[in-house]
């Protein structure tokens, strides 16, 4: 089963000493200092959140870590012992199936299977059994399962597991990568930016892969819903200075915007700021038709109120100016059918955009959300079928590869004249200016603009044709999280129609009213919010198991070898499940012997004072490493109770 699969392996530290440690750690670029004598340091199982705005140096820490790049000044310490795991940049042009190239992630199975294979060839018994025990101490029985299941999570459908590598495009290549990183019985996990390359389902999966993983994390991600649910800790890069702050994101925003509104002039911004959503949230909630979605909707925008105040220094801040008209209704499909070559992709959908609809689209990936999109936006013909459009409709259009189809050696200022709006010189410079485009990058070419700024750049253009039909496919792609704030903000505000796909839950929940799925060809409203949709995307990878099969002309080899497999699955969470029970009993007992003692009546004479302190300390930390193991004995007998169902 998918789910028994996604099998985090104790990692050799289990204590919460200090483990990694910057010593006034200085980076620099060219003649720009990144960070300043850092020092900061994290303890096992500590997760944390790497976040800043682009370019200030967050990838370089990794590197440093990873010792790929060496600090201008300071110093890194970390046990010599450790795996680390990250994702490599480059997948090699292999003819290895996928689920091998994801098993070489654990180099100490590869290690072992190729001593195994030598001792096979010289016939040494002896070594043989020494080592099929080390295979079987690591799991290495089930690793070609847990990397099938790695892949599976990941998007790759079963039939895709054993194609060459080579023959996958480059995104899915990236996912190769993550796959073999997450194979590895890692101490130290490193990812930058992992879900870039990830649908929605793939996020959900990766998030709850993560929320599990029992060693020390660092995490760059500007999806905030996918940090606020994996860190624990976050380390903020800003002018220069790296702090550290105890908890999620969320909290951070809120312990962040407590320090901005000390002072008087973001104090004030800050409440011109609240007082505008405040009243976006009531306007809302006196016309939300639909229970549920509303409920999840106004939740997720008075959670924006709260945050508002810790961006409130972003350089970010624009807003969709009022459409010339809006028709009543824009689009009507009507049993209209789209195909690439013969594929049929999308079949009879039938579907009314109406002004002032907001819609997210959610399904599997390559089910045709974006398929969906184009058809809408007219860079798709329909293969049968009716497009109805009003006679005013105006569609504003964001797809990823609108970045590529900039102008190389033209500037921003340049890009948004040329769209002959009737701009002058200083409402260019002011929109321009609203999407962080200032001084001297207005009129710099945008050849050697990063992917974020190209983004910004096409939602700039985008937002300057006032359309009445945006349709936004993944537009948070390489924007930081100020900007996708910025965005949020703005589309709460856009009086036409919406309709978007992305992998940011964050965007999604904040800014649609309602969810159409899209599966099997087929465009349906999904009743619920994205909470439904995760225990939805639960329900189906459990269906979707061979194992679940009852398929009347398996034979009794495939039966045999099918209840083979299901042992071999279960093996290692029943052996996790007994570990973690004499754990349990071992603490339990520890916990009551320190009762007993603490319970005697002369130690709290003044003579005693120090043997007491002792105690506490030590019932301190046996009651909380008692609990610890108690969340993981839950965990993994859930995990259990749900493969054997």
């Amino acid at each position: 089963m998918v789910d028994a699969l996604k099998l985090i392996y104790p990692t050799k530290n289990s204590t919460n000493f200090i483990l990694i440690k910057f010593n006034k750690v200085t980076l620099r670029r060219g003649p720009n200092i990144l960070v300043e004598a850092a020092s900061f340091s994290f303890a096992s199982r500590h997760k944390v959140g790497l976040t800043g705005a682009n370019g200030c140096g967050k990838s370089s820490l990794l590197a440093v870590i990873l010792g790929e790049l060496e600090a201008d000044a300071g110093s890194v310490h970390m046990p010599d012992d450790w795996v680390m795991a990250h994702v490599a940049q480059e997948t090699p042009e292999s003819d290895a199936a996928a689920v091998q190239y994801a098993l070489q992630g654990d180099t100490e199975l590869t290690a072992l299977q190729a001593r195994i294979e030598v001792a096979e060839h010289v016939e040494d018994g002896a070594l043989l059994g020494q080592l099929h025990a080390q295979l079987d101490a690591i799991d290495g029985y089930a690793a070609h399962a847990r990397a099938a299941a790695l892949l599976n999570g990941l998007g790759f459908k079963a039939k895709d597991i054993d194609r060459p590598v080579n023959s996958f495009s480059g995104g899915w290549r990236m996912r190769l990568n993550l796959a073999q990183a997450l194979m590895c019985r890692s101490d130290l996990l490193l990812l930058d930016e992992p879900t870039n390359h990830l649908d929605l389902d793939a996020v959900i999966w990766l998030q709850s892969w993560l929320e599990r993983y029992e060693g020390t994390l660092i995490l760059i991600s500007h999806d905030r819903t996918f940090l606020d649910a994996v860190v624990n800790h976050i380390a903020h890069i800003e002018h220069g200075q790296l702090k550290v702050y105890a908890g999620n994101y969320s909290a951070f925003e809120v312990q962040r915007a407590a320090q901005l509104a000390q002072q008087q002039a973001a104090y004030v911004k800050q409440q011109r700021e609240i007082q505008h959503m405040q009243d976006f949230v009531r306007r809302f909630k006196a016309k939300a038709t639909k229970a549920k979605q509303a409920q999840s909707r106004v939740k997720m925008l008075e959670r924006l109120t709260l945050i508002a105040p810790a961006h409130v220094d972003s350089p970010f801040g624009f807003s969709f100016k009022t459409p010339d008209k809006t028709p009543g209704s824009l689009l009507t499909l009507q049993k209209v059918s789209a195909a690439y070559a013969e594929e049929t992709i999308l079949k009879d959908v039938n579907l009314t955009i109406l002004a002032g609809d907001r819609l997210g689209l959610i399904g599997p990936n390559g089910a045709g959300k974006s398929t969906l999109i184009k058809l809408l936006a007219g860079g798709l013909s329909a293969s049968s079928g009716d497009i109805s459009r009003a006679k005013d409709l105006r569609v504003g259009y964001f797809a990823q590869h609108q970045l590529e189809q900039l102008h190389a050696v033209h500037t921003p200022y340049q890009h948004l004249d040329e769209l002959s709006l009737g701009l002058n010189e200083q409402q260019i410079y002011d929109h321009l200016g609203g999407f962080g485009f200032v001084y001297e990058r207005v009129n710099e070419t945008i050849a050697h603009f990063s992917g974020g700024e190209k983004a910004r750049l096409v939602l700039a253009l985008l937002v300057a044709h006032k359309p009445n039909l945006l349709l936004l496919d993944e537009p948070t792609n390489h924007l930081d999280l100020d900007m996708r704030h910025a965005l949020a903000i703005a589309l709460q505000e856009f009086e036409g129609a919406l309709i978007t796909v992305s992998h940011d839950r964050f965007l999604l929940e904040t800014v649609t009213d309602r969810f159409y799925l899209v599966e099997n060809q087929h465009v349906s409203e999904f009743d619920g919010d994205l909470n439904d949709y995760r225990k939805w995307l639960d329900a189906r990878r459990l269906e979707a198991q061979p194992m679940a099969e009852s398929g009347q002309d398996r034979s009794r080899k495939g039966q045999r070898q099918a209840r083979a497999a299901q042992r071999e699955l279960l093996k290692p969470l029943r052996q996790a499940v007994a570990k973690l029970e004499k754990n349990l009993e071992l603490f339990s007992r520890q916990s009551a012997v320190l009762d007993e003692q603490l319970a005697e009546g002369d130690l709290y004479d003044e003579a005693n004072k120090m043997r007491l302190t002792e105690l506490l300390k030590e019932k301190g930390r046996v009651d909380n490493e008692l609990e610890h193991i108690e969340v993981q004995w839950l965990e993994a007998s859930e995990a259990l109770e749900a493969a054997q169902a």
